[in-house]
């Protein structure tokens, strides 16, 4: 086998790479936000924190048009299903990012309308942990994503066939009332 001289403008990859590495910095990331975690998150979309210098910066409000859901800030049971349908409604692959401690796990509201965590409805794939979390996380958060999505099989489909992509989320019924 030769060994050919290729120009400075030439560039070999393998094409599952170059796609994985073109969904990790395009990014489009639809908030659901709530309370003072949606505050954090419009600061980090600002020109101080400045998202799009990470391939985000395209903030949608249509489902059909994002890949990235970022629950921030607490979820009652009446948002429940819209949020659930949103998820729905967004193409594979998606992601989601869980910001605050109230959309991991409840916060402080430890009250029957508050959900104690929305991975008990869909999949989270990063959570940012604090109340409410500073910008330089959720920053934090989408490089973190961006690594998770690079190391992931994208020209096979192989990243739908994870277990936590397909086990069945529980319903709101299945909660017992106390």
């Amino acid at each position: 086998m030769a060994i050919v001289e290729l120009p400075d403008n030439v560039v070999i990859t393998k094409l599952d790479r170059l796609v994985a590495w073109c969904r990790s910095y395009s990014l489009w990331p639809m908030p659901f936000a709530t309370a003072c975690c949606g505050i954090e998150l419009m600061a980090t979309g600002a020109s101080r924190h400045d998202i799009a210098r990470f391939g985000a910066e395209v903030f949608r409000f249509s489902p059909r048009q994002c890949d990235l859901m970022i629950v921030a800030g607490r979820v009652v049971m009446k948002m429940l299903p819209v949020l659930q349908r949103l998820w729905q409604q967004m193409h594979e692959p998606k992601w989601c990012i869980s910001m605050g401690a109230c959309a991991s796990t409840g916060g402080v509201f430890d009250t029957y309308s508050v959900v104690q965590g929305i991975d008990r409805f869909i999949p989270v794939d990063i959570y940012v942990p604090g109340c409410p979390p500073r910008p330089e996380q959720l920053i934090q958060a989408l490089v973190d994503l961006q690594a998770k999505i690079q190391a992931e099989d994208t020209v096979r489909g192989r990243e739908f066939d994870a277990p936590s992509r397909q086990c069945p989320k529980r319903a709101l019924q299945e909660h017992p009332v106390d």
